[in-house]
């Protein structure tokens, strides 16, 4: 039997065209992306397409449209083998962290794709990546199982990990990384899956989506000379109820008394506060410097290695279900769906 892959497409690069007038890239229709991969016609594998009218921006992607892509594939999850989403490269790597959570014991593939040249123009690498896309989220194992049960970004050539990967490059093919997770597959002449780098679903247990999120969270970069009254004005913000704090190194901050003064402060408050480094690549290790130490008796949380997409959509998911803040900082240090590396 032939496998089914639903094509999704939400908008972004790869299906844009120029306006002639303003020279701005702009969304056009679905059937014209189709229109220029007439190599889909080739594939073994039934495609059906699904577009979100209108199709937008992805720096206009919010969490209402997390939730519509969650309803989208859980309404068609009986009927299809695999997903492919197509969606513009700024957010991908938020939106892919975000349906990793909705998307409980996920045993099909949902893969993300885009590219950074529209799909129209002679150079484009939007043709490779959903061509390749097409063929991982069809691909099935001897007992007729997803190659791929889990949701992933796939670029030039790499499957990664989605709520492992980060945007890396504006203007390179290779616009996407996982620092700090191997990828689950490479594209050559032939695809080299690494199973043993999945995730491993409950095959006798259903799906389970989810469909709730709660933004009332922030991220803040420290630097050199932050001041103290915009910390406190964001810490003392009301509704507020998590920050993603990217601090330096390996989760150091300055040991301002100040700092931490306020950062306990939120966190007697019932904010949950946690600790992620700037750097793209390595895990925050608060014990390994006595600046990262006195950011944990501040009550701060480690973040470990998450990217920051992956830990703020993960407070959206967990907030939304859990009242209890430290219910919520238990979970931010467990791995749910292998967004973090535990020791």
């Amino acid at each position: 039997m032939k496998s089914k892959v639903l094509l999704i497409y939400t908008g972004g690069t790869i299906g844009m065209n120029r306006n002639p007038a303003t020279g701005a890239l702009e969304p056009f229709d679905f059937e014209h992306l189709l229109s220029s991969v007439p190599e889909l016609k080739q594939f073994d594998t039934l495609i059906d397409t699904y577009q979100f009218q209108p199709p937008i921006d992805s720096s206009d992607m919010s969490p209402q449209r997390w939730t519509d892509l969650s309803h989208t594939i859980a309404d068609h999850y009986d009927q299809y083998d695999g997903f492919v989403v197509l969606h513009g490269t700024d957010t991908m790597a938020y939106t892919a962290s975000a349906l990793s959570y909705m998307l409980e014991n996920l045993t099909k593939p949902v893969i993300f794709t885009g590219s950074q040249l529209p799909i129209g123009q002679l150079r484009t690498d939007g043709k490779e990546n959903l061509i390749t896309s097409i063929e991982m989220a069809a691909a099935k194992d001897a007992d007729g199982r997803a190659v791929v049960p889990e949701v992933g970004i796939y670029f030039n050539a790499r499957l990664l990990r989605g709520n492992r990967t980060t945007k890396q490059s504006a203007e390179e093919f290779n616009a996407f990384e996982s620092f700090n997770y191997p990828h689950l597959a490479e594209a050559g002449v032939n695809i080299s899956f690494h199973r043993d780098r999945m995730l491993r679903p409950d095959w006798e247990k259903p799906m389970t989506p989810h469909f709730r999120l709660d933004n009332n969270v922030i991220i803040f970069s420290l630097f050199p000379g932050i001041r103290e009254d915009l910390i406190r004005h964001i810490i003392h913000t009301p509704n507020l109820k998590a920050i993603v704090m990217r601090t330096f190194g390996s989760g150091n901050a300055p040991q301002s008394p100040w700092l931490l003064s306020a950062l306990r402060e939120g966190t007697r408050a019932g904010k949950v506060i946690v600790n992620i480094s700037q750097c793209m690549q390595g895990a925050v290790e608060m014990g390994r410097y006595g600046c990262g130490y006195h950011l944990q008796e501040a009550g701060v949380i480690s973040g470990r290695d998450s990217t920051v997409e992956a830990a703020v959509t993960k407070l959206m998911f967990l907030q939304s279900r859990c009242d209890d803040p430290d219910e919520v900082r238990h979970y931010m240090e467990q791995s749910i769906r292998g967004e973090i590396t535990l020791p």
